[in-house]
C-alpha cells in the first residue's frame, strides 16, 4: 500500500480526495463538494485558497447554463463592484432564448399536458398504448418520436440550468414510455370505459393482452429492455435524485443503473472496457446515496456492492482511493451485521470476522493508504496498538474534512474504539482499566463508564472487577452452528474440485492402460 501524499505533513489537505473523485462525477455534483471545501477554508480546517476554489467553481460552471450562479461566483472572486463580463451577459441571454424556444414547442407542451392528465394517461396505460409507437398513431395528440426527442432535450436543458426537480419529472415521463408495469386494479366502470374505447379493434385488444402479460423488470422502472440511450436516461434520473437529495428514490435509481450496466455487458451491447468505466462511475455516484442513507442499511448495501467481484475489479484498477470509504463502511456496519445474524441479540462475531477478512484481502490488492486504512492495518495485520492509536487521532482529522464521512465522525470514533478493544481482548483475558484508558485515549473514569455502557447494551461479554480495577473477558467460543457454517462454507467448491480431480485421474489411468495395451500388441507382432 502506498500513500496518496508524498509529503506526509499530517495536514487535512494531504488526504483530500476531491481531485481524485471529481473526474468520475457529473459537473453538477462537484458544486456541493467545492462548497464544503469552501466552508473548511473559512473554518481554517484546510489550508487551501478560497480564491482558487472560487475560480475552480467558475471554471466548472462554464459548460453549464447556470449563468446567475456563475455571476455570483464572479463577484465573489472579483468583488461586488466588479463589472460582469459581456460574454456572461450574452450567455445568459442565449440561455433564456433557448429555454423559451424549447418550452414554447407545441409538441412538448402537448406531451407535458398529457403526462399531467392522470385520467387519460391511465386509460392509455391500461389499453397498452402508453408508448411512442401507439401515441404516434393518434394524430389528435400530436405526439411523435421527434417530439419526445425535443422533450428530452428540454429535460437536459433544465438540468443544465440547475432545475433538477423539473428535469427529474420530465425524465420519469420519458422512461415511462418504455416501461410496462402491472395494470392497476380499478372499478368495473373504468374497465367498461376502456372496453368501449377498444371494442372496434380485436387486434388492439390482443396487443393489450400481450402488454399485460409482458411486465418489465420492477427493479429497472419496469423497462422491458435496455439499450445505451435508455441507460443515459437512467443516469440522468439518478443524477437528479441525488441533486434534489431524494435518497430513497436515488437508491432505486442506483439499482436500476447497476442492473442495466450488467444487462448490457451480458448481452455484449457494451464492451468490457466500457462496462468497467461505467461501474467506476457508479461506485463514485453511490457515495452520495449510501452515506446520506446510512441509517437504513445504506452502509450494508454499500459494502455488498463494493465487495462484488466486478466492482472490486473497478476499485483495484481505476479507483483504489475508494478503499477509504469501504474501510469506513465496514467498521461502521460490522457490529450491526453481526447482531443481524445472531439468534440471541448479542454479536455472534462470525459475520463480522468474515467482513474483516474480505476487507483485508482487498487492502492487499489496492495501492492506496490513508490513516483510516492504516488504522485497520495496524490492528488486524501488524497488531501494533501504539501505532493504531496514533492513526486513530489522524482518522478524526480525515473524517471531519471528508465531504461524505464528516457526519459519521463521532460514530466512527466510537466504533474504532470498540474495534481496538476487541482486538486487544483477543490476546488478553484480563485488562486493567488504566491500561485500557491509555489504549483508548481516555481517562480511567471515562473508560470505565464506556465499558459499562458496552456491557449494559449487550455489545460485550465481560464484567468489571471494581476492587482490582480491571475488566475480565468472557469466552467467545463459536456455537456448533457457526462452526459447521464456517467449515462447510466452501464445501460445494471443494466437492466440485474433488470430482474434477477424480475425473482427471480416471482419464489418465484409462490412457495409460490403452498405451500399455498397444505396447503389448506391438511386442507380440
Amino acid at each position: 500500500m502506498t500513500s496518496i501524499a508524498d509529503t506526509d505533513n499530517g495536514s487535512a489537505a494531504s488526504w483530500d480526495l476531491t481531485s481524485l473523485i471529481s473526474p468520475c462525477l457529473d459537473l453538477h455534483m462537484m458544486f456541493p463538494l467545492l462548497e464544503y471545501v469552501d466552508s473548511l477554508i473559512s473554518s481554517g480546517a484546510i489550508p487551501y485558497s478560497s480564491s482558487d476554489v472560487a475560480a475552480a467553481r467558475l471554471s466548472l460552471l462554464r459548460p453549464t447554463h447556470m449563468v446567475d450562479y456563475a455571476m455570483d461566483i464572479y463577484r465573489e472572486l472579483h468583488g461586488d463592484a466588479a463589472d460582469i463580463p459581456n460574454e456572461m451577459e450574452e450567455q445568459k441571454q442565449e440561455v433564456l432564448e433557448k429555454l423559451a424556444e424549447l418550452k414554447g414547442d407545441i409538441g412538448c407542451k402537448a406531451f407535458d399536458e398529457l403526462c399531467q392528465n392522470a385520467e387519460l394517461r391511465t386509460k392509455f396505460v391500461k389499453a397498452g398504448q402508453w408508448n411512442i409507437s401507439e401515441l404516434s398513431k393518434k394524430e389528435e395528440l400530436g405526439i411523435t418520436p421527434e417530439i419526445i426527442e425535443t422533450y428530452r432535450q428540454l429535460a437536459k436543458f433544465n438540468f443544465d440550468c440547475g432545475d433538477y426537480q423539473t428535469s427529474r419529472v420530465m425524465l420519469s415521463n420519458i422512461i415511462s414510455l418504455y416501461a410496462v408495469a402491472p395494470l392497476p386494479k380499478e372499478d368495473d366502470d373504468d374497465d367498461e370505459d376502456i372496453d368501449d374505447e377498444r371494442h372496434g379493434s380485436k387486434k388492439d385488444a390482443s396487443n393489450a393482452s400481450n402488454q399485460q402479460q409482458k411486465v418489465g423488470n420492477p427493479n429497472v422502472y419496469y423497462l422491458t429492455s435496455i439499450d445505451m440511450d435508455l441507460l443515459q436516461l437512467l443516469w440522468g434520473k439518478l443524477s437528479c435524485e441525488i441533486l434534489v437529495e431524494n435518497w430513497e428514490e436515488a437508491s432505486v435509481a442506483l439499482t436500476a443503473v447497476k442492473l442495466s450496466i450488467e444487462q448490457l455487458a451480458l448481452t455484449k451491447k457494451m464492451s468490457a472496457l466500457e462496462a468497467l468505466k461505467q461501474r467506476t462511475w457508479l461506485l463514485h455516484w453511490s457515495l452520495f446515496v449510501f452515506w446520506n442513507n446510512s441509517g437504513s442499511k445504506g452502509l450494508e448495501a454499500m459494502v455488498e456492492l463494493f465487495f462484488t467481484e466486478k466492482y472490486l475489479q473497478a476499485i483495484t484498477t481505476n479507483a483504489p482511493h475508494l478503499l477509504r470509504y469501504l474501510t469506513a463502511a465496514v467498521l461502521l456496519s460490522k457490529r450491526r451485521v453481526a447482531k443481524t445474524f445472531s439468534k440471541d441479540g448479542r454479536s455472534s462475531g462470525a459475520e463480522a470476522r468474515k467482513l474483516m477478512k474480505d476487507l483485508l484481502r482487498v487492502m492487499q490488492n489496492c495501492e492506496y493508504s490513508d490513516p483510516i486504512v492504516e488504522f485497520v492495518d495496524c490492528l488486524c495485520v501488524k497488531f501494533d496498538f501504539e501505532s493504531a492509536q496514533t492513526k486513530l487521532v489522524e482518522c478524526e482529522t480525515v473524517l471531519s474534512t471528508d465531504f461524505f464521512l464528516c457526519k459519521q465522525t463521532a460514530l466512527f470514533m466510537e466504533e474504532a474504539r470498540v474495534f481496538v478493544f476487541e482486538n486487544y481482548c483477543r490476546i488478553h483475558d484480563k485488562i486493567h482499566l488504566n491500561t485500557l484508558a491509555d489504549k483508548l485515549a481516555m481517562d480511567q473514569e471515562a473508560a470505565e463508564r464506556w465499558m459499562v455502557d458496552l456491557i449494559r447494551n449487550a455489545l460485550l461479554d465481560a464484567k468489571i472487577d471494581s476492587e482490582e480495577g480491571s475488566v475480565i473477558m468472557g469466552t467467545d467460543a463459536q456455537s456448533v452452528y457457526e462452526q459447521v457454517m464456517e467449515k462447510t462454507r466452501d464445501l460445494n467448491v471443494r466437492s466440485a474440485s474433488l470430482v474434477q480431480n477424480m475425473k482427471h485421474v480416471v482419464r489418465e489411468a484409462k490412457k495409460t492402460k490403452a498405451r500399455n495395451a498397444r505396447a503389448a500388441l506391438e511386442e507380440e507382432y
